[in-house]
């Protein structure tokens, strides 16, 4: 939504200039966390959205055009936006409520301006933000089993951090829950959560037919993003970098596993 309120002469001049959605345009589903948990923001609505108005004014004068922000409790995208040619439409996390006056210009640079070199002082902004990150997770999500009935993960999560990382690797592991049945064009067959430092594995692996090699190198694919983040240094989520890939490449069973998910694929949707 906008933090504008409603008459300012802000909103006025972004809808006088250049008609945009009421919210901020969606994100791309990488930059989406699932079913996100409750939200931990302590501050009252009306002390977050005179604090949101402030921020959107300094960030607004410094750019001399309109700026439409929201702010959200995300856990992995900290900064998004969208350029128009007439306003300025941005994501935030709440940790930029309260940001100082530089690290307000750098986000000017950075979203309103294009300018990437202003990304290395917001990531370093961010990690030192850390305690602000929601790190809470749903009941239902808090244990993980990672004994299936034909896979056992942690003993594969042990073997791959042994023979590939130096036993280096820090996390948890457990089977997702199977979603509902339904027709769908994709899959994740596993997603590392960076704040709760878990790894999930698609249930739809934990089948008879389905090579341990496979499963490993899911896991072993996961367990790579301790190691490589994803990045947001141009506006838009990188999320697997070139030294991601270039590591993944190293698995003994690279090839047999991408070939193996190609010609199994339609097996793996239909779960």
């Amino acid at each position: 939504m906008s933090l504008f309120p409603r008459g300012s002469s802000a909103e006025r001049a972004a809808s006088s200039a250049q008609r945009v959605p009421e919210g901020p345009a969606p994100l791309p589903p990488r930059n989406r966390v699932a079913e996100e948990a409750p939200r931990v923001l302590t501050a009252s609505r009306e002390e977050l959205w005179t604090r949101a108005e402030s921020l959107a004014w300094r960030l607004s004068a410094n750019l001399g055009m309109p700026v439409r922000l929201a702010v959200t409790d995300n856990r992995s995208t900290m900064v998004s936006f969208r350029r128009g040619s007439q306003v300025l439409q941005l994501r935030l996390h709440h940790m930029f409520l309260d940001a100082p006056e530089g690290i307000v210009r750098a986000v000017a640079d950075y979203a309103g301006r294009g300018h990437r070199a202003a990304g290395a002082l917001l990531d370093e902004y961010i990690r030192g933000q850390q305690p602000l990150i929601r790190q809470l997770r749903r009941e239902s999500d808090a244990e993980l089993n990672p004994l299936g009935r034909c896979f056992d993960l942690r003993a594969l999560y042990n073997g791959v951090n042994e023979a590939y990382f130096q036993n280096a690797i820090q996390a948890r592991i457990g089977w997702g829950r199977m979603p509902p049945r339904r027709r769908r064009k994709s899959i994740r067959l596993g997603v590392y959560d960076h704040q709760t430092r878990e790894i999930r594995i698609h249930p739809a692996l934990d089948k008879p037919d389905v090579p341990a090699f496979f499963v490993e190198f899911i896991v072993f694919h996961e367990m790579l993003h301790q190691l490589f983040p994803s990045s947001n240094r141009t506006g838009r989520r990188v999320h697997h970098p070139r030294a991601f890939r270039e590591r993944e490449r190293t698995y003994p069973h690279y090839a047999a596993a991408l070939r193996w998910e190609r010609e199994n694929l339609g097996a793996l949707l239909r779960g």
